[in-house]
């Protein structure tokens, strides 16, 4: 049972970067920033066709159109939060799709963030050499 509401957000965090994706009724179209995919990510080697599993593995192949807007963070960050922020809006759009999208990890957010600088060491956990003498 599909909803039949026509645009569905969502969004995906990872380190310092934030993506909102937004769920649209047409004929497949992936705009990232108002750019194509592989234009916007031309630098990540890596899973660059990440996104495009994940409406694979809901059936969901050129059914919707996508719109992301990214910011903040670098490439790699940026990529692993729009690839979050589209499996939250395809759980919504298809709401028995979320076992398959859960058992590959890609509805869990990465929480790993930047620790925090503390006073008397020069980075987080870095340390001033220490002089005996």
């Amino acid at each position: 049972m599909e909803n039949q509401i026509n645009n569905i957000c969502a969004v995906g965090k990872r380190k310092t970067s934030t993506a909102w994706a937004s769920l649209e009724k047409g004929s497949g179209l992936l705009l990232v920033n108002n750019q194509s995919l592989d234009k916007y990510f031309s630098y990540i080697s890596n899973d660059k066709n990440k996104i495009q599993s994940l409406f694979l593995l809901a059936n969901l192949k050129d059914e919707y159109d996508i719109t992301i807007q990214l910011k903040g963070g670098g490439l790699s960050s940026q990529f692993d939060a729009a690839s979050l922020a589209v499996a939250k809006c395809i759980c919504d759009a298809k709401p028995e799709s979320r076992e398959i999208l859960k058992k590959n990890g890609l509805l869990r957010r990465d929480s790993r963030i930047k620790e925090r600088r503390k006073y008397g060491l020069k980075k987080a956990r870095k340390a001033p050499q220490y002089s005996k003498r």
